[in-house]
């Protein structure tokens, strides 16, 4: 075990600096090309530091493990609502734009509640399935998004700032290297928590619910982390907004094109949270002490309505659990 905690370490070693070439060079571009962090946060950064999801999702679905498929998309996303961004918001209160207020959130909540739909066959059928056709229409809903956010997000004019790694190819290389390094980092830390926590003695439900889970999302958690430390929330914030969005459009429609997938209804209170914690989010940028500002007692309730659901989630796995 304990080459395992060394491993474990040099895994958020790695995640850290990853994180912070990813930060460095997604900001530099935008400022190249004319382009906000916000932009480029609910892009590049989004779809970047979902790979472990997407990872994930593909031999899962080309495996017909469809409750892998959903549990992870849908889990993912409450872990970066709940989780990440109240870790994010007690670190430092985080500004959202009102761009990303009256229009990205609004965005997410409807293509959450349309994977609710569209998963239950509402009205049209009571067998509960996720189709290649209806997997095709996400992937189109997805393309436009990212068309969305470069013509909508674009800056009219640039602020004066640090002029720093203006240089395009270079900062792609940092961008390169830093989804490596967080992809790398996110294996050792998944992995060998799990050898931790097995070797611990942990059952397999708590690791699946908490160690799991949460590996597939620590390149958000640490990504995001390093953007408000570097006073970028700007790419915080749509890096979580727009990694649930990529989770739902891109890497649920690609799953559902690679093989049809079977949905449990069970998961439908896990989309029930993520509805809830998307509307919370709305009217704590609304209704915040400061306009537009998630306070640092907003970020503690997201955490604390997060801790519980997970606890509730083990004690149902343990009720049920015949040892």
């Amino acid at each position: 075990m304990f080459l395992n905690i060394i491993f474990l370490i040099i895994g958020f070693v790695i995640l850290i600096k990853g994180a912070d070439w990813l930060v460095e060079g997604a900001s530099s571009l935008a400022k190249k090309f004319n382009v906000s962090d916000l932009a480029i946060g609910l892009t590049v950064v989004a779809i970047g530091t979902s790979m472990p999801e997407l990872v994930v999702n593909v031999f899962a679905a080309y495996k017909g493990h469809s409750d892998i498929v959903f549990g992870n998309i849908i889990g993912s996303n409450n872990l970066n609502l709940f989780l990440v961004l109240g870790i994010l918001g007690m670190v430092a209160p985080l500004t959202i734009q009102r761009s990303s207020l009256f229009k990205e959130i609004p965005i997410s909540l409807g293509f959450t509640l349309l994977l609710m739909f569209l998963a239950n066959n509402f009205f049209l059928s009571e067998t509960k399935t996720f189709t290649r056709l209806e997997g095709l229409f996400f992937l189109a809903l997805f393309a436009l998004f990212l068309i969305y956010a470069y013509t909508q997000l674009k800056r009219d004019e640039l602020t004066k700032r640090e002029k720093k790694m203006t240089n395009p190819f270079l900062a792609s290389l940092y961008i390169i290297l830093g989804l490596v390094l967080l992809g790398l980092g996110g294996h050792l830390v998944e992995s060998n928590s799990v050898l931790i926590a097995a070797s611990l003695g942990i059952s397999q439900a708590v690791i699946g619910l908490t160690v799991v889970a949460g590996g597939t999302s620590m390149p958000e958690l640490a990504t995001s982390l390093v953007a408000v430390l570097k006073k970028k929330g700007d790419i915080a914030i749509g890096n979580i907004i727009g990694s649930n969005i990529s989770n739902i459009l891109f890497i649920l429609g690609l799953s559902a094109v690679i093989k049809t997938q079977n949905f449990n209804s069970k998961f439908n209170q896990d989309l029930l949270l993520l509805i809830v914690g998307t509307i919370l989010l709305f009217f704590a940028g609304l209704l915040g002490k400061n306009e537009r500002e998630i306070d640092r007692w907003e970020a503690g309730f997201l955490f604390l309505v997060y801790s519980a659901y997970i606890g509730y989630l083990v004690i149902i796995e343990t009720a049920k659990s015949p040892f």
